[in-house]
């Protein structure tokens, strides 16, 4: 259990939320930390931790750490869940995609969110500002927290281009009045890319390879985020988002980027999966970036992370609530193999998979909760049937990754609602390694590919301790190989990779993304709508319209209150 880490909630003393969110593009921290009183080192190091709370400062509405709703329920992962269509409806507009709408909810989810983020960006650029006042004799970290803060700032910025693409880009630099006067089309969607990057250049080039305290970003994680983002510029879009170049350029500065995190040593994959989704690793070697939670700090609830706090089993008696976030027929046929062990990327969705019979990748129960399968490494709480709260519209699988057992010391649960002090990992090493065979894949060096989505693959074959029945058995029949150098060609290799991407990261919700920058969301989102519907009839009316649905619409309330300045995004 975490006692105490980076991100205590002293940040509540220094800084207070909007009084409203119309103005949160002029907000500045309030109340003991202000530009009158922050003087002082020591201050100054507040306005740093108050600046990585930020970027964790969600719930179950406004997300900005779990993208659970905007990016594992809009793709082919996972269904809304809960007590059907109704119950939390905006969830469900998301998974119909044509519902989604700019006004939606009031500031209900995607509103939160795009406000969420710039209270983060303004923290950071407040602390940006006021740390730039000192001298370095009067502040020896000086350069390291500036790298610090803007890594967060571009990672906040990263996910609000991510999520909406047309964003206005804001810094220390720009005064109330100049923000008022920033357009979220004043650069080109390339020219953004390259405006975030730079944070994180920044930050590479300013920080040490390691910090003392866990939970910093650091050199390597800046390189390891700067060549995320360099792998979604290499995808380039035409104003549409439709894929029109792949370029070259990018994808080498990703192999390079990537190589610096690989060959420093620092990281490694955990030896289990399971690992990664249980309290008492966060902070290994597999966790690159993470958003950091605490239990038991001093506090009444700790600063625990509610943000998934819906998607637990609804009818287990230790849980009660909610049912949320429930994997689809599509993925849970994802995990089968063939008799090489290897994915059925043609005929795995022609029928339902059968867990007694067909063989499986490992991941799958790691993954989805499933009849008489251990639940969450429990041998002796298996997964039941009669857990899963609206099964009639949603199926009975239950997602599990981003779930703790109640007997955690972890958990907390407030009401029907429940929170834990699990970090979240924003990238993790198996990323990198990913990362690394994309590119190489792109640039038409697939054999070097190769042996990285297998690094990958053989930990999943070998996670397989924590998951074994009560009597010692596999729940499931698995087996998993590594690929060979048979038919490995480029449009093999893209394919096993774009497979490899989807099982590693299930349920964790890189997965729309993934699809958007492949610039196949279209395509297979819509494929898969036309089978899935056939088995959960609320998909009837659901439909992937490309050139609109890749991105969330800017929130017409932004849109109102900078009387146009914004544009809105195309067909909403």
């Amino acid at each position: 259990m975490k006692k105490k880490i980076l991100l205590p909630n002293l940040l509540l003393t220094g800084l207070l939320f909007f009084a409203s969110c119309s103005d949160f593009l002029e907000y500045q921290p309030q109340g003991t930390l202000s530009t009158d009183n922050v003087s002082t080192p020591e201050n100054a190091e507040a306005l740093v931790t108050a600046a990585y709370a930020g970027i964790g400062n969600d719930e179950m509405i406004g997300p900005m750490t779990s993208m659970w709703v905007y990016g594992s329920v809009r793709s082919d992962d996972a269904h809304k869940g809960g007590g059907g269509v109704a119950d939390v409806a905006d969830v469900n507009f998301y998974e119909q995609h044509n519902l989604t709408q700019a006004q939606q909810g009031d500031g209900f989810m995607h509103p939160y969110t795009w406000e969420n983020f710039y209270k983060a960006i303004s923290r950071a650029n407040f602390a940006i500002k006021t740390i730039g006042t000192f001298s370095e004799e009067q502040y020896p970290l000086k350069q390291t927290r500036l790298g610090e803060l803007r890594f967060l700032r571009g990672h906040s910025h990263f996910m609000m281009k991510m999520l909406f693409k047309r964003i206005p880009y804001i810094t220390e630099n720009l005064s109330g009045e100049d923000i008022l006067k920033t357009s979220n089309v004043a650069f080109t969607n390339d020219q953004l890319w390259d405006k975030i990057g730079e944070d994180f250049q920044f930050a590479m080039d300013n920080l040490p390879e390691t910090q003392a305290q866990v939970g910093r970003a650091s050199k390597l994680s800046a390189a390891a985020y700067l060549a995320k983002l360099r792998l979604y510029q290499a995808y380039e879009q035409n104003d549409l988002h439709k894929i029109t170049n792949i370029n070259k350029t990018r994808l080498q500065q990703v192999v390079g980027l990537t190589q610096m995190v690989i060959s420093s040593g620092k990281y490694s994959l955990q030896p289990d999966f399971a690992e990664n989704f249980l309290d008492g690793f966060d902070n290994g070697p597999e966790s690159v970036f993470a958003i950091q939670y605490s239990i038991n700090d001093g506090t009444s609830l700790g600063r625990i992370s509610t943000v998934t706090g819906l998607n637990y089993p609804h009818g287990a008696p230790q849980y009660g609530c909610c049912g949320f976030h429930q994997p689809t027929q599509n993925l849970a046929n994802a995990f089968g193999t063939d008799a090489n062990g290897l994915p059925k990327f043609d005929t795995f969705n022609n029928t339902e998979i059968d867990f007694k019979t067909a063989t499986v990748d490992p991941r799958v129960d790691h993954t989805i909760g499933i009849d008489g399968h251990p639940y969450k490494y429990n041998a002796a709480l298996p997964f039941s049937n009669s857990w899963v709260r609206d099964p009639g519209v949603y199926g009975y699988f239950q997602s599990m990754k981003e779930q703790q057992l109640a007997d955690c010391g972890c958990y907390k649960k407030e009401g029907p609602f429940i929170g834990t002090s699990k970090n979240i990992d924003i990238i993790r090493y198996a990323d990198v390694l990913l990362f690394q065979a994309e590119a190489y894949i792109e640039l038409g060096q697939q054999a070097a590919a190769m042996p990285l989505i297998n690094q990958v693959r053989e930990r999943a074959a070998k996670s397989t301790n924590r998951t074994k029945l009560a009597n010692g058995n596999n729940p499931s029949n698995y087996l998993i190989k590594p690929y060979t150098s048979g038919n490995w060609t480029q449009d093999f290799a893209r394919k096993a990779l774009q497979w490899e991407r989807r099982l590693e990261f299930a349920m964790e919700s890189p997965r729309f993304f993934d699809l958007v920058r492949w610039g196949i969301a279209e395509p297979t989102l819509n494929a898969y709508i036309a089978k899935e519907k056939t088995r959960r009839s609320h998909l009837n009316g659901a439909r992937f319209r490309a050139g609109r649905d890749e991105y969330l619409p800017i929130p017409q309330k932004e849109i109102n209150f900078t009387k146009g300045l914004y544009k809105q995004n195309p067909g909403f």
